[in-house]
């Protein structure tokens, strides 16, 4: 263009010729006169360039992308799968990999193989519509890699995010996160969007209607939200809380975290979650932080209590000890035959009966396991003491760490004094005593115990009790003061001595 300038100005106010402006300029007279009649250059014709070295294979490429029309989406060729068997089929054929992926990207989209899509920018209200979606990571748990499924709820809005963390991605885990996302948040957001997930639908039917899990219907009548699901294949239409996991996994889980207990990471990613408060997205002008101080005032207000998250089952006593939750077996202490209930939660069980919770266990994502306790079973194990030392409750509390070694050698010494039989009976008589002292308490008590030498049930209560009675406040000193004038010494034997004076040493005294 400043050619172009550059010639019109010397034609019009130089007083130069076609000639002598090509000669002035350097350039062919031919361009003079296209400068002369248009201020626009003509457009380049590009030349169609030889392709030596790919046209031997261009057929090839081609039968093979006609071929992918009727091919599974999913298991259509690559670029580089092609230039692999060109390879494998073409050996007489060289041509470089980057070659074949051009020629491929052009031939798809002539042949409507690749689609590009068009996605329209989105304006969102304050308060309106927060996205939800699950994604997975790995953490260090306890010195152990562990699968943690992340729950993630993002505001449209602001673009403040919740992420928790749990070892399933069960339905109770699902209404729980979205609790403490609530309080996170400090209201509750109009509108919900969600992929199909089964916590939330039970069936798809046409359109955007679904047939909802009748838990979940309840949950949103409790904190009064409405709900939307996306087409199912179509992530993007929640896109916003897609990319929200793939940044907090970026940036906070890289590298992989290290934490002692489910709790702490927890911890970790609500600490994490708040440090994203600072942050800009985009071209917006306010921080996530203050753009969720603004939301919050658009939010609905919080439920006064929360929701009954705990699903509600009713199984009976089973000839083990055992009732089935879901797919998996967990102790009671209760007779075989009776109706309890069971409330599962995100992370625990517990059973109830006539209004007691009788047991509690950390819940089992497996499938046909037995969770047992050891304590629920020491009433009959006392009409059984032969099934005691091969019992599966006491290798569960072993693997545990719920039986120290200071129990083995406790329970050792009880058989070598009293035998095999009732030395394993009393010590399950000693192992009732922790329901009534506690058994850390239980375990210092044996330990002093087995330091005195002295190995019984009785000695282990004696100590136990001592213990408990030896914490008693101390009283205040008083001054007895004029009381010392009562003292009187310690009586003597020495005058009963005159006693035996009248008798021989031979003698009995009766």
């Amino acid at each position: 263009m400043e050619l172009f300038e550059q010639i019109r100005r010397e034609y019009e106010h130089g007083g130069g010729t076609i000639r002598g402006i090509a000669k002035k300029l350097g350039i062919h007279r031919r361009m003079v006169r296209e400068a002369v009649l248009s201020a626009v250059p003509v457009e380049r014709k590009t030349p169609v360039r030889e392709r030596p070295k790919l046209e031997p294979a261009m057929a090839f490429i081609d039968a093979v992308l006609e071929a992918d029309k009727q091919a599974p989406r999913k298991q259509r060729h690559t670029a580089h799968r092609i230039w692999c068997r060109i390879r494998a089929e073409l050996p007489e054929v060289e041509v470089a990999e980057s070659t074949i992926r051009r020629h491929v990207r052009e031939r798809k989209i002539q042949l409507a193989l690749l689609h590009r899509e068009t996605f329209i920018p989105q304006s969102y209200v304050w308060g309106d519509e927060a996205q939800v979606d699950w994604y997975e990571a790995y953490a260090d748990i306890c010195g152990e890699r562990e699968l943690a499924y992340v729950f993630c709820m993002r505001s449209m809005a602001s673009g403040g995010a919740f992420h928790c963390a749990f070892p399933h991605a069960s339905q109770q885990a699902f209404l729980e996160a979205h609790e403490r996302a609530f309080l996170y948040f400090g209201g509750v957001f109009a509108v919900l969007r969600y992929d199909n997930l089964k916590s939330a639908v039970k069936k798809i039917l046409r359109g955007h209607q679904r047939e909802e899990t009748t838990r979940f219907i309840a949950f949103r009548s409790h904190w009064g939200f409405q709900s939307e699901f996306c087409t199912p294949g179509e992530g993007h239409e929640k896109g916003g809380v897609e990319g929200e996991g793939g940044y907090f996994r970026r940036n906070h889980l890289v590298p992989v975290p290290k934490v002692a207990s489910w709790e702490a990471l927890n911890l970790f990613l609500l600490e994490a979650s708040r440090n994203d408060e600072q942050r800009l997205i985009g071209e917006r002008t306010q921080t996530v932080g203050a753009g969720m101080n603004l939301e919050r005032e658009h939010l609905r207000v919080l439920a006064e209590e929360g929701f009954d998250l705990a699903a509600i089952h009713f199984p009976h006593v089973n000839a083990s000890g055992c009732v089935k939750v879901l797919t998996n077996f967990y102790s009671v202490p209760l007779p075989v035959g009776v109706a309890v209930q069971a409330k599962v939660h995100s992370s625990y069980v517990e059973i109830w009966h006539q209004g007691e919770c009788l047991a509690r266990h950390e819940r089992c994502f497996d499938r046909q396991q037995k969770v047992l306790n050891l304590e629920h079973y020491l009433e009959a194990l006392t009409k059984k003491p032969g099934a005691f030392a091969g019992s599966t409750p006491l290798e569960q509390w072993r693997a545990q760490g719920r039986w120290p070694a200071s129990f083995d050698h406790f329970w050792e010494m009880l058989k070598q004094r009293r035998g095999q039989r009732p030395g394993t009976r009393a010590m399950i008589d000693v192992l009732l005593l922790g329901r009534q002292f506690g058994y850390p308490r239980l375990e210092a008590g044996i330990e002093k115990a087995l330091d005195l030498g002295c190995f019984d049930v009785e000695a282990v209560r004696l100590l136990l009790d001592a213990e408990r009675s030896g914490k008693r406040e101390p009283c205040e000193a008083l001054e007895v003061g004029a009381l010392r004038m009562y003292d009187r010494p310690q009586p003597s034997t020495k005058n009963y001595d005159q006693l035996l004076g009248n008798h021989s040493v031979s003698e009995v005294i009766q």
